[in-house]
């Protein structure tokens, strides 16, 4: 029942409700479309904490509604279409602050209304029964009061805005607590509370039980009994008390229905709470436990009352009681609902699916054993279904017909049926389906740019039971899933489940969803994506680069579906996801540790960093770690070059870590020397304190010679620096060539190379394996003349060409007579001077 059924129910407070709606005229629009309001409303997932978010909050709730208008004008009842009208007219000349605010503002006079009318009824003891839980979503970690909100607004803010605002706040909350959400009465109602409200009604039903048997037992005096002159005064006397009971039962049912709507709220909120694990949001699993107990309790209290109006009928004082009948089918109904309301996916499939690739799922009854049909378990089936078939199961509530499902399947699934089984030590009455596998897929005919990658299905789980000798069906829906054939449709079928996933409605068609949400909600979704999977989560200043980088050239609050996964960024060939989505990647797969500790500042563009190495009081040697803006999956070092300039490298991705990893090629640039840090408020680090966990141990150098078996020379791998012209350089050693080195914004970035280190080949003897691979000592010459020359020629090879200090040391050498043992030591002061060059 919703709530305005609920406020209907009392006369009172619907006239009151309805004076209040008709100030602004919006009597006829909360009637036209009251479930779709409070659901609307009730669970908004973004708390505004300002003024002007309040004002982009009722913006977007007046498009959502006009919307919601504007497709509601195609239904067949000619009065509807006209009244649509109206209403669309009167959306347009309210203010969209005014209108929201106001609605708002009566739904928590709603909430206030039922709960007085709760704790009138239960003789003091307060029972809320508001079903919605206000922003109880794992995305909203904080809140402002409104009195805040109304100290911090400026003379700039919007007058009105702020006149709604002070609305809103003033209203008198009696009976209820006041929520932060712009003082909405809505307290949240913890499971705990919830399953004490049900306990509680269950035994103010127990009283209307020994009622109920005292009217059998007279009913059955007054059959049994002769003719009495008191007679009439005792047939009046069970009218009266039958009468009570009913209403007394008609009152318990509509606490039940309270009931099942919070318990119902909650469950949507576990099964919202799950779609965003599925980006990787906190998530509460064993909260399900306690749902399931609060069901399990709602089934022992539909049933004693279906056993009381049934008892209640078998005493027939008149031929005919429409109002028991009626009754009757309104508990088995609910009965009925309650059943099919309990059938929930409990672990989703994988949500972005490739064909031929097993996977495991599981569907949850939470039930337990209250209606015995753990006895004969059933047997659950599965297909996947279409996202336009979905959408006919769930808006036309199409009945399952076990004998049609087949033909209506989007594709084929082996091992798609699982039998049920009960755990006794817990109550856990499921299905487990562990070897699921889809082996084909139908799609259906693509519309202007859509894409394979955009097309949803989900998987229809479904099965047959019997209850109180009639037959159930039942079925659910799993979360959204992409079906891809190919590993390269993964990142784009991931854009489309994020997006999913992060932005839809607690209640929707399958599976309708927004194409432009506000930077508030897209930055939050993307700081969970990124820090689940990479262990560490955004900054403010990383978050303000992805805002950036989103932006065109009309900049605007709002972020559309294509701008997140469907246009190229400026001058690039890629999306914005496809960018973010490789980054997490080569994160995730090959910098993890060093995210975790900071050593990776990422999110900064070209100019930023420049600046921000220049400013640094380090200088030369400072260097910072950053995601490519060009190569997709890439990284680049920024560093101030020994002539206090900023050099920035050219990309390295996830094919370049294969080879040797990012630590170790920052060890081999002795160039970089201080690590930027990431924290604003932080200072540079040295690059070993930081790096220095994450090298790889390397060998210290042994004399190298040719394996007497493979005949090969051991060699290893070092990163250096290469500027124009260079085919080799020492590894990590700085170059001298003034500006062509230095890095320009937008010129090309200097390459790094990964080169083999210069290596001795000493042909194999056994006086030659000892031999080191520094040159020989003086003393040495003349035992050794042949392999002192072979070290010194090797030497001169292995240097970068034109080097103006080799060059002087070559011509020295080759002006001596090297060979008959003279080194040319009249060129050098000493021979430890030549062997530390």
């Amino acid at each position: 029942m919703s709530l305005w059924k609920r406020i209907s129910s009392h006369g009172d407070c619907e006239q009151r409700m309805a004076a209040y709606y008709e100030e602004k005229g919006l009597l006829d629009l909360r009637l036209c479309l009251a479930p779709w309001i409070e659901d609307r409303i009730m669970s908004e997932q973004i708390t505004p904490t300002s003024t002007d978010q309040l004002e982009r909050v009722a913006l977007k709730f007046n498009e959502d509604l006009q919307q919601k208008l504007l497709s509601t004008r195609t239904a067949s009842d000619q009065s509807l279409k006209f009244r649509v009208v109206e209403l669309c007219a009167l959306i347009q000349r309210t203010s969209a602050v005014e209108l929201y605010t106001h609605l708002r503002s009566g739904l928590q006079k709603e909430l206030q209304l039922v709960t007085e009318k709760s704790v009138a009824a239960s003789a003091g003891q307060s029972m809320p029964l508001n079903p919605y839980n206000m922003n109880n979503t794992p995305m909203v970690t904080g809140y402002m009061d409104t009195s805040d909100l109304l100290a911090v607004s400026n003379q700039s803010c919007n007058p009105s805005v702020v006149q709604s605002m002070a609305a809103i706040h003033n209203v008198q909350n009696t009976g209820g607590m006041v929520s932060p959400a712009l003082g909405m009465a809505a307290p949240k109602v913890e499971l705990f509370d919830l399953k004490h409200q049900i306990m509680q009604s269950l035994n103010e039903f127990g009283q209307c039980a020994n009622a109920l048997k005292l009217l059998v037992q007279n009913y059955g005096y007054m059959l049994n009994a002769t003719s009495s002159p008191n007679a009439e005064v005792a047939f009046r006397s069970l009218m009266d008390e039958k009468a009570s009971i009913v209403n007394r039962m008609r009152r318990s049912f509509m606490y039940y229905e309270s009931l099942h709507e919070m318990v119902i709220h909650e469950l949507k909120n576990w099964r919202h709470q799950q779609a965003q694990a599925g980006n990787g949001a906190p998530f509460n699993e064993g909260s399900l436990d306690d749902i399931q107990n609060c069901f399990e309790m709602l089934e022992t209290f539909i049933a004693h009352m279906l056993a009381a109006v049934k008892e209640t009928m078998r005493v027939r004082l008149v031929s005919e009681e429409p109002e028991l009948t009626i009754l009757l089918e309104q508990v088995q109904n609910a009965q009925k609902n309650l059943v099919c309301s309990a059938f929930i996916v409990d672990k989703q499939p994988p949500q972005v699916m490739k064909t031929n690739t097993r996977f495991a799922a599981s569907v949850r009854w939470l039930i337990g054993s209250q209606l015995g049909i753990h006895n004969n378990p059933p047997t659950v089936e599965c297909i996947i279904m279409s996202e336009i078939q979905s959408q006919r199961f769930v808006t036309r509530n199409t009945q399952v017909d076990n004998s049609s499902l087949s033909g209506q399947s989007s594709g084929e699934i082996l091992n798609a049926s699982s039998t049920m089984e009960f755990q006794q030590s817990n109550h856990l009455f499921s299905a487990s389906f562990r070897n699921m596998q889809l082996k084909k897929i139908k799609r259906a005919e693509k519309k202007g740019t859509e894409s394979v990658m955009d097309e949803k299905f989900a998987l229809f789980f479904y099965t047959t039971t019997t209850v109180n000798d009639f037959q159930i069906r039942v079925w659910t829906l799993s979360l959204p899933v992409v079906v891809i054939v190919h590993g390269n449709q993964e990142p784009q079928s991931w854009a489309t489940i994020t997006w999913d996933n992060a932005f839809a409605e607690i209640v929707r068609d399958p599976f309708v969803i927004t194409d432009r949400v506000t930077w508030a909600q897209l930055s939050v979704a993307l700081n969970i994506k990124f820090g689940s999977c990479t262990g560490r989560s955004l900054t403010i200043d990383n978050l303000d680069f992805l805002y950036e980088k989103l932006q065109r050239e009309e900049r605007s609050e709002y972020i559309t579906w294509n701008q997140f996964c469907k246009e190229p960024l400026p001058d690039r060939s890629f999306t914005f996801w496809e960018w973010f989505f490789a980054i997490m990647k080569l994160t995730k797969d090959q910098m993890l540790n060093m995210w975790k500790a900071g050593c990776i500042m990422g999110f900064i563009n070209k100019a930023k960093a420049h600046a921000d190495l220049l400013r640094s009081s380090y200088g030369i040697g400072t260097f910072l770690i950053r995601f490519s803006d060009s190569e997709l999956g890439g990284v680049s070092i920024a560093y101030v070059n020994p002539l206090g300039e900023v050099t920035m490298l050219a990309p390295w991705t996830a094919r370049d870590f294969q080879v040797l990893n990012l630590a170790d090629r920052i060890r081999d640039l002795d160039v970089l020397c201080w690590l930027h840090p990431s924290d604003r408020n932080a200072s540079p680090v040295r690059r070993d304190d930081a790096f220095g966990d994450f090298y790889s141990k390397r060998q210290e150098p042994e004399p190298l010679v040719l394996d007497p078996v493979t005949g090969y020379v051991k060699s290893t791998l070092h990163v250096h620096v290469c500027s124009n012209g260079d085919n080799v350089s020492t590894s990590g050693t700085p170059h001298h060539h003034g500006a062509q080195e230095n890095m320009q914004l937008g010129n090309d970035s200097p390459q790094s190379a990964v080169a083999f280190s210069p290596q001795s080949v000493v042909p194999y003897s056994p006086e030659s394996v000892d031999t080191c691979y520094s040159p020989p000592r003086h003393e040495e010459s003349d035992s050794a003349p042949i392999v002192t020359f072979d070290v010194i020629e090797q030497i001169l090879n292995g240097v970068p060409p034109n080097d103006p200090v080799i060059n002087e040391i070559s011509d020295a050498i080759m002006k001596s007579s090297y060979r008959d043992g003279d080194f040319g030591m009249t060129d050098f002061d000493s021979m430890a001077q030549f062997e530390n060059f």
